[in-house]
């Protein structure tokens, strides 16, 4: 069956992929990326030329947002059937090093653009009594790497988003699911936020170094002869679009894990454990009318 889908951060990367993968396989897709009469025109171009439909959206910004959902449902007639949350920003090196305003750019889109564009969507999805909206977030939801912390921070903060709403849309027929990728050789890390107050990392000695020897283990990981496919993330989240109402998982993890995925194993029964304390059993189990 044929679904019509929007993606957010299509430019490159796990959303560009994801666009041409969804496509090839039948669906309607509708690309949307900043500046596409920029510096992404060609992306936009190519995309078009596969008979992706491309929009200008910009997740940080709330006319963008509803301007763009709103050309959308005019062209689909009210028709979401799946929202992909993929618009992100990395981050990396001494956390004391990065400013105020750079973190807050990284939350804006990567915490703030994803609750911005469910709620541009839900209400469709809710009047349609069905949908599906996938977060991207990362292994670094639930463990930390030391340099990461405040990228892991804001997918910490994805992870409760997720099953947030996950709970409160279950009785609407509205499916949430989080996708965790480990790290992959994308746009997103080789354009990774570096910090702007480098001056802070005088005092920490050799523990200044430390980042760096992290990019390079990430590199030998990259470049090695077991390197992480990144096109598996946007076939997994194919699998779920493809798979029935019902029986998707709440979770699923792409890639390496370093033990997210012993870690989300060892949390979910005691989510479950809360849930069912608390006397909202009613709320895990998603309904299909």
């Amino acid at each position: 069956m044929s679904d019509t889908i929007l993606i957010t951060g299509t430019s490159n990367g796990f959303g560009k992929d994801l666009a041409n993968t969804l496509a090839a396989g039948g669906h309607r897709v509708f690309a949307t990326m900043r500046d596409m009469d920029g510096r992404n025109r060609e992306v936009a171009k190519e995309l078009q030329a596969k008979g992706i439909e491309t929009l200008e959206l910009d997740v940080t910004n709330n006319a963008s947002v509803d301007a763009a959902v709103k050309t959308l449902f005019a062209k689909t007639d009210g028709r979401l059937d799946v929202l992909v949350n993929n618009a992100g920003i990395a981050s990396g090196g001494l956390a004391e090093s990065f400013t105020p305003e750079q973190v807050r750019e990284m939350f804006e889109v990567n915490v703030f653009g994803v609750q911005r564009m469910i709620r541009a969507v839900v209400p469709q999805m809710q009047a349609n009594k069905s949908g599906l909206i996938v977060n991207v977030g990362s292994i670094l939801g639930r463990l930390t790497l030391p340099f990461y912390g405040l990228y892991g921070a804001s997918k910490h903060a994805v992870e409760a988003l997720t099953e947030g709403y996950r709970y409160e849309l279950s009785q609407m027929g509205i499916d949430v699911v989080l996708v965790q990728p480990g790290p992959f050789p994308t746009n997103l890390w080789a354009a990774v936020q570096k910090p702007s107050d480098p001056g802070r990392a005088d005092k920490y000695g050799e523990v200044a170094a430390l980042p760096g020897k992290l990019v390079d283990f990430l590199g030998g990981v990259f470049s090695g002869p077991e390197a992480p496919n990144p096109h598996d993330t946007a076939e997994a989240i194919a699998k779920l679009v493809g798979t029935p109402r019902g029986k998707r998982p709440e979770r699923v993890v792409v890639g390496l894990a370093f033990g997210a995925d012993a870690a989300n194993s060892a949390i979910q029964p005691i989510q479950e454990q809360v849930i069912a304390g608390i006397g909202l059993d009613q709320l895990k189990k998603l309904k299909v009318a």
